[in-house]
């Protein structure tokens, strides 16, 4: 199905879409950077509304959401293409992929809901590759399904527009985002995308009151130096301390298959760093097994949330609004 985006100006003959921050500036028959949208004589078309790649029903700890509705179920969905290149995409092969990637279907917004009371999840994610580029058909779905009563969810690099995040106004309830660096010349070289852009708009979804957490995967010798860890986190306290943050493991893909994994212990160091500075909620990414990965009262030290890998095993929590620590009534940034 092939719609009108709903983000984009008219400017002498070319059009300027509006719902990444790439903005692009297209002449008659060319293509968005994100490969899916085109101006075909003076309107902006949209290629992939509802072209649906991946459909999995996830523990929302996979996305990774750990404050957010924990032990809950949620229906996740992937399309193609995406807004940035990373050389060390892990999923890659729906990024990387065009309009005809064989292994896709169309489903349209009712065919979400349907898909949620099938399999008897509690929300939706869009998540797999980037969802902003299919921003018309998550808008129209997510609606639908919030009315219906799920909860809706992004994992996201960040890059949509301040638009299209008004967009979602009473919408969006939380979105994980992938900070892949702090340092431009990363997101230059391997992403193709500026870091600024994506910070500015973590800012802006805070600010509206989406429910935030955030993911840092280390690369050894990309992005993983002490400095730069330290300023991320500062800068994650600088908007609020109360931000959960993942400290991922890596693992070599796609074109950047010279890197090793990242140690576990620079996991810990950069978990160490994040509490030295003051982040409340700090968790180890891809480490089945660690301490890390459990919930921790950053008042006392109480465990509120015990998990093994996307596992819930135990959520030790009164029933308050915010749920609160049990052992010493520390108000917790958790939705249950």
């Amino acid at each position: 199905m092939i719609v009108e985006s709903y983000l984009y100006e008219r400017l002498n003959g070319e059009v300027k879409c509006n719902t990444c921050w790439h903005r692009c500036k297209l002449k008659d028959n060319k293509w968005g950077i994100c490969r899916v949208r085109k101006n075909d004589r003076g309107v902006l078309k949209v290629y992939n509304y509802g072209v649906v790649s991946s459909v999995a029903l996830d523990p929302i700890e996979k996305k990774p959401l750990n404050h957010f509705k924990p032990g809950t179920k949620v229906l996740s969905f992937g399309g193609v293409s995406c807004n940035f290149r990373c050389l060390h995409c892990q999923n890659y092969e729906i990024a990387f992929a065009d309009l005809d990637y064989a292994y896709v279907r169309e489903i349209d917004p009712d065919g979400v809901l349907r898909m949620c009371i099938d399999r008897k999840a509690d929300g939706v994610a869009w998540t797999y590759n980037e969802p902003s580029i299919w921003h018309e058909f998550a808008l129209d779905s997510s609606k639908l399904v919030k009315e219906s009563g799920y909860y809706v969810v992004y994992v996201t690099n960040g890059y949509m527009t301040p638009e299209a995040i008004d967009q979602f106004d009473g919408v969006l309830d939380a979105a994980n985002v992938d900070v892949k660096a702090f340092n431009q010349h990363f997101y230059t070289k391997v992403c193709k995308a500026k870091l600024d852009r994506v910070l500015e708009s973590v800012e802006y979804m805070h600010k509206k009151g989406i429910f935030l957490e955030l993911t840092y995967l280390i690369i050894p010798g990309e992005n993983d130096s002490r400095e730069e860890l330290k300023d991320f986190v500062e800068w994650v306290v600088s908007i609020s301390k109360r931000i959960p943050v993942h400290f991922s493991r890596f693992h070599p893909d796609y074109k950047m298959l010279d890197k090793p994994r990242t140690s576990v212990e620079k996991i810990e160091e950069a978990i160490e760093i994040a509490r030295d500075v003051g982040v409340e909620y700090v968790y180890a990414g891809n480490v089945w097994g660690h301490k890390y990965e459990n919930t921790y009262c950053p008042n006392c030290g109480e465990m509120l949330i015990e998990r093994e890998g996307f596992y819930v095993y135990n959520i030790n929590l009164t029933k308050d609004n915010p749920p609160k620590c049990p052992n010493c009534g520390y108000a917790q940034n958790i939705i249950l």
